[in-house]
This record gives structure tokens, C-alpha cells and sequence, in this order.
């Protein structure tokens, strides 16, 4: 299944897991937002968007812009079942771009890395990030989500081939580093409903789902907070001028 079978499958559920947690991920947002120096008056890209959850955590005269290409994201800009590519935005339009947690359904994401390289100013910065192919994250989600979810999970994870297509597609790799920390709940329990919501994990309880994180991520408490140890290859890039032909 592509990114749109994917979540016209399950986008509804993942949208319900951030609308009823809208802070558990805040680490995530925020890492990359920070990363790729986002000030008052950039025109950010968000691709894919999801329920546009990115914009909450630029800062104040930042200005988003968020393409998903799955209306099961009932709160995204520009949900409409319209297909990923191409991107619906101008040459040049964007200061930078920001993909998290999406590219690990795309089979080649070179199409992708072109179009943001086209969208993207010269100089304009890209910071992608996924999981890691063999990590923790990626074998959670192919070996526990998979094997209850409605859609399965077969995850193309980020490779060292990953950063290679980003520099083949015009971009210079800045930073590529697996980054760690977590999702946070108030509880456990939250944890775990939080993941069976988002994930769409069907025939086990929030107590099973709790219980399997656990066991193959781990938990970091903070005060009454329980935290989801989780972590993402970030990698930071630049638009060079012209991309290389062929790429």
C-alpha cells in the first residue's frame, strides 16, 4: 500500500490520537522546527502534513503551509485526496521544508526530494526526519504495530542511501543524526491508548500496547509524566542552486 491507501485506511484514527494528545509529541515538532532556524516572516512547507499539527510549534510570524495528500486529515490545509506529487506550490516559494515521520511509506523518495528541491529558494533549508532501518522505532513498528494495525506496517526506512539521494537531488546534507526523546503522557495508560489510537491498533487493549512499548522501546519517567522512548534520523539539509541533471 502507498502513503494515500495508507491513511484513507487509517488517517481518521491517527488525526482523533492528536487531536485528544495534542502535546505528546511536542519534542518531535519541536526538534526540527529548532534545527531548521525558522524565524518571524519564512514561508515554511509541512509535506505530508498530517492534521497540519507542525504549525502550533514555529514561531510567531512563521508562516506555514501544509500539503497532504490524504482528506482523512479532516484539519490539514490542503487534504484532498489529490495525490503527494507534485507539490502545489511555485518554484521558489518556500525558506524551508519540513518532513517528519512520513517518508518511511514512499518506496523512492527521490520524486519527493526533487520537488522540495524545486519549491525550496536557493539556500533554503530541509530537514527530514524518520526512523532509522533496523532501529528500535522502525522494528516496533513493523514487528508489533504491523502485526495488529488495520493496514499492516512495512516500513522504507532512512538508510545511509537515504542521505545519498538527498545530495544526488541538489541538496548539501548538513547534520544526519539519530535523535532521541519522547513522547509524553500523564500516565501509562494515556501512553498506551494514545499508540493503539494513532497506529490503529485493533484486538488488544491500551494496558497490551502500553505493555509492548515497554518491552521494546522502553518508558522514561519525569515527575508523574511517563515518557515513550522514541527516536528519529534528523537530517539537515541546504537547496544548493541547480540540482544535478539526471537526479
Amino acid at each position: 500500500m502507498n502513503y494515500e491507501e495508507i491513511f484513507r485506511a487509517r488517517g481518521g484514527a491517527y488525526h482523533r490520537a492528536m487531536r485528544d494528545w495534542p502535546d505528546a509529541r511536542r519534542e518531535e515538532f519541536r526538534i526540527p522546527v529548532g534545527l531548521a532556524g525558522v524565524t518571524t516572516g519564512d514561508v515554511v512547507i509541512d509535506v505530508p502534513a498530517g492534521g497540519g499539527y507542525m504549525q502550533r510549534y514555529l514561531p510567531a510570524g512563521a508562516r506555514w503551509h501544509g500539503h497532504e495528500p490524504s482528506a482523512s486529515f479532516q484539519d490539514s490545509a490542503t487534504a484532498a485526496d489529490s495525490g503527494l506529487l507534485p507539490l502545489p506550490w511555485a518554484a521558489g516559494f518556500a525558506d524551508a521544508a519540513l518532513s517528519v515521520a512520513g517518508i518511511h511509506h514512499l518506496v523512492d523518495k527521490r520524486p519527493l526530494f526533487r520537488d522540495v528541491h524545486r519549491v525550496l529558494k536557493p539556500g533554503g533549508r530541509f530537514v527530514l526526519a524518520d526512523a532509522w532501518e533496523g532501529s528500535p522505532v522502525a522494528r516496533f513498528l513493523d514487528e508489533f504495530v504491523g502485526s495488529y494495525n488495520s493496514t499492516g506496517h512495512n516500513g522504507i526506512y532512512v538508510t545511509q542511501r537515504t542521505l545519498d539521494e538527498l545530495a544526488a537531488c541538489g541538496f548539501a546534507v548538513q547534520r544526519a543524526e539519530r535523535t532521541a526523546y519522547c513522547w509524553w503522557f500523564r500516565d501509562r495508560l494515556s501512553m498506551g491508548a494514545f499508540c493503539r489510537l494513532l497506529f490503529d491498533i485493533r484486538g488488544v487493549d491500551a494496558e497490551t500496547v502500553a505493555a509492548a512499548i515497554e518491552t521494546r522501546l522502553g518508558i522514561t519517567t519525569r515527575g508523574a509524566e511517563c515518557g515513550l522512548n522514541w527516536e528519529l534520523m534528523i537530517a539537515v539539509a541546504r537547496r544548493e542552486a541547480t540540482a544535478p541533471a539526471g537526479a
